[in-house]
């Protein structure tokens, strides 16, 4: 992916352009991803950190960063709370939540990651019936 793909928070505060490549796409089912995002389990892009461009918004984001060392970072639009690209404290690589994006980033899941501590839940979700649109 060489075109840049624009991302926004809900409110639309924060937006940012990401241009690739992409390094990598995990669906993430770790406790802290399942807390951290209130849903079954992170989809986050990796990314070079030069590869992001805020557009708006940029002094909107806050943080959050644990004092337990093997507890990840989040960043999030401070007016919304949707999370946003950050730079990994650990690995120093964008992380980009993938429902952030505007379109389709050109890439498909890699894997599941931390598959064993999924949420029991998971799979019959999967199973449940599809609607076009809310109950």
């Amino acid at each position: 992916m060489t075109n840049p793909i624009k991302g926004a928070c809900l409110c639309g505060r924060v937006q940012y352009q990401v241009s690739g490549p992409f390094e990598a796409f995990h669906l993430c089912h770790c406790s802290q991803c399942r807390r951290s995002t209130g849903s079954a389990h992170a989809a986050n892009i990796f990314a070079s950190p030069e590869s992001i461009e805020w557009l708006s918004g940029e002094d909107l984001i806050k943080r959050y960063t644990p004092d337990e060392a093997d507890v990840i970072s989040k960043c999030f639009c401070s007016h919304c709370g949707s999370l946003v690209p950050y730079t990994s404290l650990n690995s120093g690589k964008l992380i980009i939540p993938a429902g952030s994006l505007g379109e389709s980033p050109g890439i498909e899941p890699d894997d599941n990651i931390f598959w064993r501590d999924r949420a029991d839940w998971y799979e019959a979700g999967l199973k449940a019936p599809h609607k076009d649109q809310g109950p």
